[in-house]
């Protein structure tokens, strides 16, 4: 079905600052986990994340959306260098990460842990912001916030040296099952599109902050955090997509004005080095995925999230405070 480019307004930014509680817990134990981590001793699981269902929550047992032309294929391709650049399977430096710091994550190091091991980041967090969730939505699955266990093997990964693709991976026909980036708060962030092939945002399932939670009440986003820029700096990424590349806010890295973005929301910068952004108009954070990654009908592979009950009914109308 066609998809209603114009009518795609992003939610309001809301600048919070975050704060600086720990969510893992004993610090020793988790220096420990990390030691074993980086010296390769525990293995990342290959399990996948709980998705949007049927009714507009996330579900695990969705496993395609929809085939032929899919929600979103309207809109027209705005610059070439990426999708030239994406036939290609030569090796892009990423240039953005450095030593033991990752930018944009190191904005909240209180909460949010990056650490290398082997070619991969592994990301800790326990999936919760600091800001307000779950004000605005209007089509709510009697979902509520719960802490999650991204931690150990069950961390997030992002390649270290992400490589551009031969071929792409479009979020308008697939990827509507899991996460497809990590904002740098910790918060995953899942396709703009539910796995009916809807936007997400303007069927009223998202906060004023762009997020909701899933079927095993586990919090993400569905556009991008355009918050975070307020908070990590025009210069640092907001996000990081799974294949690896950098998910800047609303203007270049330097500050200057946004250049023309490819069907994925992204485009090589003047660096040489391909990077997405976020945008206030779909589809709001990267449109699929250009890296080199390894997909079934999610990226694999990708933290565990568990329900602790069954999953509730959606109640139309419902105001939440």
């Amino acid at each position: 079905m066609q998809h209603p480019v114009d009518d795609h307004v992003h939610p309001h930014r809301h600048p919070h600052p975050h704060d600086h509680s720990h969510p893992h817990g004993d610090v020793v134990a988790m220096f420990d986990r990390r030691t074993l981590l980086r010296s390769g001793a525990v293995g990342l699981g290959a399990l996948l994340l709980a998705a949007c269902g049927s009714n507009g929550s996330d579900s695990g047992g969705v496993t395609e959306a929809t085939t032929g032309t899919a929600a979103g294929e309207t809109g027209s391709t705005v610059g070439s260098t990426a999708a030239t650049a994406a036939t290609t399977t030569e090796t892009v430096a990423t240039t953005v990460a450095s030593g033991d710091v990752l930018p944009g994550f190191d904005a909240f190091a209180d909460t949010v842990q990056a650490f290398t091991s082997g070619d991969v980041w592994l990301i800790e967090s326990n999936g919760m912001p600091t800001h307000q969730m779950m004000v605005g939505i209007t089509s709510w699955q009697q979902q509520f916030p719960i802490a999650q266990p991204y931690t150990g093997d069950n961390a997030w990964q992002i390649p270290r040296t992400p490589e551009l693709a031969a071929e792409p991976v479009s979020a308008r026909t697939g990827l509507f099952r899991g996460a497809i980036a990590l904002a740098a708060n910790g918060v995953p962030i899942f396709n703009a599109l539910n796995n009916r092939g809807d936007d997400a945002f303007l069927v009223g399932e998202l906060d004023e902050f762009g997020g909701h939670c899933g079927r095993a009440d586990d919090y993400h986003y569905h556009v991008a955090p355009l918050h975070l820029q307020d908070i990590v700096g025009s210069s640092n990424p907001i996000a990081y997509a799974l294949d690896g590349f950098a998910i800047y806010g609303s203007v270049e890295p330097d500050g200057s004005p946004l250049e023309p973005l490819d069907e994925y929301n992204g485009h090589l910068g003047a660096d040489g080095v391909y990077h997405y952004h976020g945008t206030a108009t779909y589809p709001y954070i990267n449109g699929g995925l250009v890296g080199v990654v390894s997909t079934s009908d999610q990226v694999d592979p990708q933290p565990v999230t568990t329900a602790i009950r069954p999953a509730g009914e959606p109640l139309q109308g419902a105001t939440i405070t």
